[in-house]
């Protein structure tokens, strides 16, 4: 019995998918390590934990690019970093 062209397309579609989402998570966590990396270099410096500046460059730059959801994208992605407020 064959598989219909359909069913295999849409399981390579949904492999890609999950590679996708495997990249996706691999950068989170660099990205969380990093940012948090970053916060530690600046309060050994004398700064703040938060630089509200560039936050906002952040949440702008996520919204432009996809509305709502860039914003809550980015939010969830600074609060992975920084930790909640």
């Amino acid at each position: 019995m064959s598989v219909p062209a359909t069913d295999t397309r849409t399981t390579s579609l949904r492999a890609r998918i999950d590679e996708i989402d495997d990249a996706i998570l691999d950068l989170w966590r660099e990205r969380a390590a990093i940012s948090r990396e970053v916060g530690r270099a600046r309060l050994a410096d004398g700064g703040t934990r938060l630089v509200l500046s560039r936050e906002r460059e952040i949440l702008a730059r996520f919204s432009a690019a996809l509305g709502e959801d860039g914003a809550q994208l980015a939010l969830l992605l600074l609060r992975a970093g920084r930790g909640p407020l």
